[in-house]
């Protein structure tokens, strides 16, 4: 095997964290020598020890002289662990690949600095398109200082998320939820729209998988959200942005354990670029928007998306009254509407996930 297969495996490795690790990125480390694999590791749970960690545990005496494939650049810092390039140096491991540099500014090239200073030979950027974007929510908050914010509707052939009547229960299949549900855990809030409250009444957990509950984030222009909903019981402390809720709705709201921010906007809307601001001033990295089709448009006009996901059923919903995917008042030319590129799509089921990436702003 070469370099970008020993890679290969590393990234593997690296999904087995997927929702215990964040906001830590996900890591995967495999230590080879003579041609064998004779250590693996992965980033099990946040503030737990590394992948590179568990790899050399694993290698032992074998680790000397060998090399250790690791999807991030090794830490140099004492943080929750001591620094990785230290027990590297004293494993005696001989050369080093990396997929990506670490952008956290406590790292940033300071341990491939500090593994070369020590006489170790490192080689960098294999599979490191890969790498960034397994870790897109890492790479995108270490950045910008912004959360990476992705867009997840499921809809019907022909464009609706609810029936004339409201009704959504279930336009994708069981299939479908569960990998909805899948990517949910990754994030660290969940985004819905005060309309969805009231419609759905969603709990915004994380169900048919294994992993930790994102922080409901719920858009309430003047006030409508309903201290009976389901989410207020089921969170300790769900995020209500509003622009001009009545004091009376505030208080009753934040003696049920919500968190009320004022954002407003000049036009009495609610500043999503604030929202933002403040969802990264707490150390929230990434929100998921699931909803509804105000909501999404708010987001695609304000270029706050960087990611969108799609459940399509095989069905068809028709109706002029019935809900469509992205509201708002929409665009008068197709040369404006917006564009997606790096488009993936996958088979669940008979439903189609469709992901893309927005184009640069319109």
């Amino acid at each position: 095997m070469n370099d970008t297969e020993w890679m290969r495996l590393a990234l593997d490795l690296a999904e087995l964290g997927e929702g215990a690790v964040h906001p830590n990125p996900l890591v995967g480390a495999v230590v080879v020598h003579d041609g064998c694999v004779v250590g693996r590791g992965y980033h099990r749970r946040f503030g737990g020890p590394h992948a590179e960690v568990f790899a050399l545990d694993e290698a032992a005496e074998a680790a000397r002289a060998a090399t250790l494939y690791v999807t991030l650049e090794p830490c140099c810092h004492h943080g929750k662990t001591p620094p990785c390039t230290d027990r590297i140096i004293a494993a005696g491991i001989r050369r080093v690949v990396l997929a990506a540099g670490d952008p956290n500014p406590a790292v940033d090239g300071g341990g491939i600095r500090c593994l070369r200073a020590a006489g170790i030979e490192v080689a960098e950027g294999v599979l490191c398109e890969e790498a960034e974007r397994q870790n897109e929510i890492f790479f995108a908050f270490a950045r910008r200082r912004r959360p990476f914010v992705q867009l997840k509707l499921a809809i019907s052939v022909d464009g609706r998320i609810a029936t004339k009547a409201g009704d959504s229960r279930w336009i994708s299949s069981e299939a479908s939820r569960i990998e909805a549900h899948r990517l949910r855990r990754r994030f660290m809030a969940v985004g819905v729209g005060v309309r969805t409250v009231l419609q759905d009444d969603p709990l915004l957990t994380v169900r048919h998988v294994v992993g930790p509950d994102p922080v409901p984030v719920v858009l309430d222009r003047i006030g409508r959200f309903p201290v009976s909903a389901r989410l207020l019981r089921a969170h300790a402390s769900p995020i209500v942005a509003t622009a001009s809720m009545p004091d009376t709705v505030e208080r009753e709201l934040r003696s049920h354990g919500a968190r009320v921010w004022r954002l407003a906007r000049e036009d009495g809307g609610v500043d999503l670029g604030r929202l933002l601001e403040r969802l990264a001033e707490e150390g929230i990295d990434s929100l998921l928007i699931e909803g509804g089709g105000e909501t999404a448009a708010a987001f695609l006009d304000a270029n706050a998306v960087d990611k969108v996901s799609l459940f399509i059923a095989p069905i068809l919903i028709g109706g002029r009254g019935a809900v469509p995917a992205v509201g708002g008042p929409g665009v008068e030319r197709i040369v404006d509407a917006w564009r997606l590129e790096r488009v993936a799509i996958t088979r669940l089921g008979d439903d189609i996930l469709y992901t893309g990436y927005p184009a640069c702003s319109r």
